[in-house]
């Protein structure tokens, strides 16, 4: 199944890193989030990602292609066409990875539409390029998969104030995207979400076309949103004092979402 992962917005309140970079290649320890976020899928079995791309994408395209010259012993020989040999010493042998350029103001709705021709199957894995978690993908399929609904998504109990989701039971009734008001304990979206290939009927590739005000709202409306509510970890990196504390986790052995 195929793992699709949002890496295209400007992040602007992370202004102060993100005007020299895209915020998925902000680093925790010596390896960008978009790379940690991909190892908790990879590692659990789920090895084909779609990256639609944006706001400085090139940085993301440039880091791909150059991962083998960058993560692998090297040998070169000089002054013979500069003959270079690889020696395989990173456990990311098997990604595959498509990256699609969907427009630098694009909102979420329109680049997921814009990627839906590298979709190959009738159900997806999708998330954001700034959030980690200690999430079992194997339990959020299965419970997807028990209760036929197009999308389901992961809710979190979290501070943070945006994403809030109105329950009935498992089912979501309202998504409300960045709220004002928040209390603790309040179930937000954390991402890692499982959909149905019909979630594109509802899209648009239009700049305009939000994932979240318009889309998932209207399939809480009509009944078609569900919730899988995760109670390990899960953080994301929206703010530089975010990305300070992510990387004071994994320096001191910490990172609870480091599962390989």
């Amino acid at each position: 199944m195929q793992v699709i992962i949002f890496c295209g917005g400007l992040g602007t309140r992370l202004r102060e890193e993100t005007e020299f970079r895209p915020k998925p290649m902000l680093n925790i320890g010596p390896r960008p989030i978009l790379w940690h976020i991909m190892k908790i899928f990879s590692c659990q079995g789920y090895e084909e990602f779609i990256l639609p791309l944006g706001y400085k994408g090139e940085m993301i395209r440039d880091y791909f292609y150059h991962y083998e010259l960058m993560n692998n012993d090297v040998t070169i020989e000089l002054g013979k066409n500069e003959r270079l040999t690889i020696h395989e010493s990173h456990d990311e042998c098997g990604w595959k990875i498509t990256m699609v350029n969907t427009g630098e103001l694009t909102e979420k709705g329109g680049r997921l539409k814009r990627v839906e021709r590298f979709v190959h199957g009738d159900r997806f894995l999708l998330t954001y390029g700034d959030g980690v978690a200690d999430v079992d993908v194997d339990q959020l399929l299965a419970f997807h998969e028990s209760h036929g609904k197009c999308v389901t998504i992961t809710g979190v109990s979290a501070k943070q104030q945006f994403g809030e989701l109105q329950l009935d039971g498992s089912r979501i009734t309202s998504f409300r995207e960045k709220p004002m008001k928040s209390e603790n304990g309040t179930i937000i979206s954390g991402g890692f979400m499982v959909c149905e290939r019909r979630i594109f009927d509802y899209l648009s590739p239009d700049t305009a076309c939000d994932l979240e005000i318009g889309v998932l709202d209207k399939l809480a409306s009509e009944g078609e949103l569900m919730v899988y509510r995760h109670m390990g970890f899960w953080s994301c990196m929206d703010t530089y004092r975010d990305m300070v504390w992510l990387n004071k986790l994994w320096d001191t052995g910490k990172a609870a979402w480091k599962i390989w």
